[in-house]
C-alpha cells in the first residue's frame, strides 16, 4: 500500500461529488502564465484585451486548466493514491476567467472500473466543473484518473522505458503559419522545440501540478514514471508558447483568436527532466463562421520528444481573423 495515503479507487464510487477549492485569481499571475506561456495580447495588455473579443483582460485557458489541476492537487488528488491521467477528453473554457474571480471546483464521478491490464488500479472517469464566485461555470472537463486500490502494491508502470541519450532530430527548422485564407488542410507546420529543464519542470509543478512525481526525484523513482517527470499541463502550455512564437514571427496577417477548447488531448509518454520535446500543428478543417471577419480552424497537434517519440498529442479550435 502507499504509505500515507488515505483515499483509494474504493473510495470514488461512480455518482460520487467532491467540492473545494478557493482560488483568487491576480492580474499579476494572469500576465506572468500569459507572459511564460500564452503571450497574446488579451492576456497581457488591458487596453488590447478591451478591443478582443474577450472584451477585457482575461486568463489564457492553459492557465485556467492549470488552476484547475492546483485545485484537484490540494482538494484530494495529493492525498489520493494517484497513478497519473492518460489524457483529457474534452475541455470547454466557457467564459472568460478574470482577474479578481475566486475559482472552486465540483468533481463528479462519472464511472469506476478496475483496469482489466492492471487490476490493482482503477480508472475513474471525472466531470470537473470549474466555478467563479457566483457558481457560473467558466469550465468544464472530462477525463479519466488512474487511482490505485486499497491495499495493492504500488509499482512504476509496466510500459517504463527510459530512450538512450542518443539525439534524434524529427523536423526541419520551425516554419510559419499563413493567413486564414491560405491555410491548407493537412500540411504540417512545425513550430519548434521546448526543453524542459529539470527547475522549470519542478517550479511548474509546485504552482500548478504539486504531485510528488512531479516534484522530487527519489520519490518519482516509486511513481508512476520511474523518473521526475513534467506535469503533462506543463507539457501543453509549452505547446501554446511554441505556436504564439511561431504566429508571432509569421507577420501580421495571421492573427489567431481565442479557442473554445479542445477535445482528445493524449500524453502518450512522460516527458522527463532533461528531455526537449519539438511541437507542430496541422489543420485538418477550417470553415467561416456567422461572426462577420471571423472563421474557425480545427488542428491536429503534436509533440515528438528528442529521440524521435510521440508524447502529446490533442485537437484543437480557435476562431482566426479572416
Amino acid at each position: 500500500m502507499n504509505a500515507g495515503k488515505q483515499l483509494f479507487f474504493e473510495d470514488f464510487p461512480a455518482g460520487a461529488r467532491l467540492e473545494f477549492g478557493h482560488y483568487a485569481v491576480t492580474k499579476d499571475e494572469v500576465i506572468a502564465f500569459a507572459s511564460a506561456f500564452d503571450p497574446q495580447s488579451f492576456h497581457l495588455d488591458e487596453a488590447a484585451a478591451a478591443r478582443s473579443m474577450l472584451g477585457g483582460l482575461a486568463a489564457s485557458g492553459w492557465h485556467t486548466c492549470a488552476i484547475g489541476m492546483r485545485l484537484i492537487c490540494d482538494g484530494f488528488l495529493n492525498i489520493t493514491d494517484g497513478r497519473g491521467a492518460p489524457g483529457i477528453e474534452e475541455v470547454k473554457w466557457l467564459k472568460p476567467v478574470r482577474p479578481g474571480m475566486i475559482l472552486s471546483m465540483q468533481a463528479d464521478v462519472i464511472s469506476a472500473r478496475v483496469s482489466q491490464s492492471r487490476p490493482s488500479i482503477g480508472i475513474v472517469q471525472f466531470r470537473l466543473t470549474l466555478r467563479d464566485e457566483t457558481g457560473s461555470p467558466v469550465m468544464v472537463q472530462d477525463n479519466a484518473i488512474m487511482i490505485g486500490k486499497r491495499g495493492a502494491k504500488r509499482q512504476a508502470h509496466p510500459n517504463i522505458k527510459r530512450e538512450s541519450a542518443t539525439p534524434f532530430l524529427p523536423f526541419d527548422d520551425a516554419g510559419i503559419i499563413p493567413p486564414f485564407a491560405d491555410i491548407q488542410t493537412g500540411k504540417r507546420i512545425v513550430l519548434g522545440s521546448m526543453s524542459f529543464s529539470e527547475s522549470a519542470v519542478v517550479e511548474f509543478a509546485r504552482r500548478y501540478d504539486p504531485q510528488d512525481f512531479h516534484l522530487d526525484h527519489e520519490a518519482a523513482l516509486n511513481g508512476p514514471f520511474g523518473a521526475l517527470a513534467a506535469s503533462g499541463w506543463h507539457t501543453a502550455a509549452c505547446w501554446m508558447r511554441c505556436f504564439i512564437d511561431t504566429v508571432q514571427r509569421s507577420g501580421s496577417a495571421v492573427q489567431p483568436g481565442p479557442s473554445p477548447g479542445f477535445t482528445n488531448l493524449r500524453w502518450l509518454k512522460p516527458v522527463y527532466a532533461g528531455d526537449t520535446i519539438t511541437y507542430d500543428t496541422r489543420a485538418i478543417e477550417k470553415r467561416l463562421t456567422s461572426r462577420p471577419g471571423w472563421g474557425l480552424v480545427k488542428a491536429k497537434n503534436t509533440g515528438i520528444n528528442q529521440h524521435g517519440a510521440a508524447v502529446f498529442e490533442f485537437e484543437s479550435v480557435s476562431f482566426w481573423k479572416t
